[in-house]
């Protein structure tokens, strides 16, 4: 069996300590790493600074941290269906980064991929440029600190504003398919943050819905590479959540 490989979540997760950062991937409720965070809220650790799309809702996902309070940071695109993450970060009790969902993105592939910093017109003549977007609230709901402003540059005739790459210590990541070396692939749009997040990470974690030997996947069909993860847990097939389920009224058309 590769070394790659856990026995269970709870061991995948155990390296982790109070006070690192995680690149975790998934949106909203789709690819969630669940049985990582979960055994991640199980183990006890705090104090965690979070790069993710979104924090899921209330109780599932990121969402169970935030809800004990184990999350002092977050670099998100959006807040989404998540009332106590708004709830936290409007009382002054949580710091957050909003970022462009794109330059996210390109923020954590470009951190897999070495690059410390690029340039993109997202953001220019705004506050994500200039400065002064609100980081944390104080409790009296006045900005106790903002963000910086940010180096602009002309290229061509156009504006860019200059992005650092993100890196975390450790990633957090959910599969459909993976092999023992760690090679995986993910269903359809659970494909979304997990490569970018997978590739951030300096020890990448992911839980796989199957987990099989070296060579049954096609190299042709391989998402990421096992370059990429350090350790693989088979946690069997994930529980599908809908985030905001609408039905229609009853008489409605058709």
């Amino acid at each position: 069996m590769s070394r790659k490989v856990c026995a269970s979540a709870a061991d995948a997760v155990g390296v982790i300590t109070s006070g690192a950062t995680l690149a975790v991937g998934g949106f909203g409720l789709c690819g969630v790493p669940d049985a990582l965070i979960e055994a991640l809220h199980d183990l006890g650790v705090g104090d965690l600074e979070v790069f993710t799309n979104n924090c899921g809702v209330d109780d599932y996902g990121l969402g169970i941290l935030l809800a004990q309070r184990r999350i002092r940071r977050v670099t998100a695109s959006y807040v989404g269906e998540n009332k106590e993450f708004a709830r936290q970060y409007l009382a002054g009790e949580l710091e957050v980064e909003l970022v462009p969902q794109g330059t996210l993105a390109e923020r954590l592939r470009a951190g897999g991929a070495g690059i410390p910093a690029f340039y993109t017109p997202a953001g220019v003549g705004t506050l994500v440029a200039e400065g002064g977007m609100p980081w944390r609230y104080a409790p009296g709901g006045e900005i106790e600190v903002a963000s910086p402003a940010k180096e602009v540059r002309t290229f061509g005739g156009r504006e860019y504003v200059m992005e650092r790459s993100i890196t975390a210590d450790y990633a957090l990541v959910h599969a459909a398919l993976g092999d023992t070396d760690g090679n995986l692939v993910f269903d359809k749009t659970a494909q979304n943050f997990n490569p970018l997040a997978a590739m951030a990470g300096r020890i990448t974690i992911a839980q796989v819905e199957e987990l099989v030997a070296p060579g049954v996947i096609d190299p042709s069909e391989v998402h990421l590479p096992g370059v990429f993860v350090q350790r693989i847990v088979d946690t069997g097939p994930q529980a599908k959540r809908i985030e905001k389920l609408t039905v229609a009224t009853e008489g409605a058309a058709a």
